[in-house]
């Protein structure tokens, strides 16, 4: 079977999507190698990511040959496809080829998310139109629709109208390095590099509205004296990050704020994650929220929403909070840190959980078990 991917992402995205596409492709060929896979991607940025697919003679990168990268991607790509003999198209991120649906070659295209409609203030006018366009015709002329999250295909359904057989609900796998603890003297030598006290709160993703940073400082002011550890925040963030700066300036928690940016390197990630006293992620909506699996899986006890998909990526395992209610999330920390058994509780059940409900293995089969079942398809 051969299988061609929209691989800009993996390529090019060195954050959710890109981490989606990386671990997804690189499974496949791990599991099924009998399988030939195809990169189409508009751009490379090399580094040692990517070189790992660049240099394995298993991926096959194919590039455009003229200028027009943009519309190769959204059309061209066909006469690619073509002559590669594809017989399976996966769209990682939303999008499809344009009337990919007269190729003969069947077409899988994976949703995420639909913040852009959840979360309309977030996007311009502009942003929102064309994101509404590339999704239903994306979920309309694909012949199957992979979504991360039961949450991510309600809203497909809800959305776009689209029938509830069409969709397959299959969960991000997990970057590989989660399912394997560092040594502990590793792992904090790794954090001490960045001169980071031993016992801290930490929050990992994107900063901006949606992510409820905010909701987290807001937390710490609520803590009494002895509960007052410093949060790490690993991600970038422009006019919300100066929001929450100026917020705890005014409330003189600024000291407390140990800001990282992105780390690219994922066994550093692990290590932060295996060494906070508590991950925290107050997010209002996530299409899956894989931090809070990537810390369940790093045996560190989790605060996050109840809402959209988080209770499907921490299952029983978490402490559940209103996003909106800082007083909650003050709660939760001090619960955690005052209570021994009911911390060693979270952490055993949750590292448990995610090492059942996430196995790489058995994720990447049902990926493949679709490409199979549209191949049975094919006139």
């Amino acid at each position: 079977m051969k299988i061609g991917y929209d691989a800009k992402r993996l390529y090019k995205n060195f954050t959710g999507l890109g981490n989606y596409s990386r671990t997804l492709v690189g499974n496949l060929q791990l599991f099924y190698p009998e399988n030939e896979y195809y990169l189409y991607t508009p751009d490379i940025r090399q580094n040692e990511v990517t070189d790992s697919f660049l240099n394995n003679a298993a991926f096959h990168t194919v590039m455009p040959q003229g200028k027009l990268k943009g519309w190769w991607r959204t059309s061209a790509i066909k006469k690619d496809l073509k002559k590669d003999r594809i017989d399976i198209f996966h769209g990682l991120s939303h999008e499809i080829p344009l009337r990919m649906q007269h190729t003969g070659i069947r077409s899988v295209v994976t949703i995420h998310d639909i913040i852009y409609r959840t979360f309309p203030d977030m996007y311009s006018l502009i942003d929102r139109k064309i994101y509404d366009f590339k999704f239903k015709y994306a979920c309309r002329h694909a012949d199957k629709i992979i979504a991360i999250s039961e949450c991510t295909k309600k809203d497909i359904i809800r959305f776009f109208g689209i029938p509830e057989s069409k969709i397959a609900v299959i969960y991000q796998a997990i970057q590989p390095i989660f399912y394997q603890m560092q040594e502990a003297g590793e792992a904090r030598e790794k954090v001490e590099r960045f001169h980071i006290p031993p016992d801290y709160l930490l929050y990992v993703g994107s900063v901006n509205s949606r992510k409820n940073l905010l909701g987290i400082v807001k937390a710490l002011r609520l803590l009494p004296s002895h509960l007052q550890l410093p949060l790490v925040i690993i991600g970038n963030g422009r006019g919300y990050k100066k929001q929450v700066e100026e917020y705890a300036s005014a409330h003189r928690l600024s000291q407390r704020l140990i800001w990282l940016n992105n780390l690219t390197d994922s066994s550093v990630l692990q290590a932060f994650y295996q060494n906070a006293r508590i991950f925290i992620y107050p997010s209002f909506y996530e299409g899956f929220g894989l931090p809070v699996t990537e810390a369940l899986l790093s045996k560190v006890p989790v605060i996050t929403s109840s809402v959209s998909s988080l209770p499907e990526a921490g299952g029983d395992y978490c402490y559940y909070v209103n996003p909106s209610h800082p007083e909650e999330i003050a709660e939760g920390i001090r619960k955690i840190i005052e209570d021994p058994a009911f911390c060693n509780k979270l952490t055993a059940g949750g590292y448990e959980f995610a090492h059942r409900q996430f196995d790489p293995r058995l994720l990447t089969q049902k990926v493949n078990d679709v490409y199979r079942e549209l191949l049975s398809l094919r006139s």
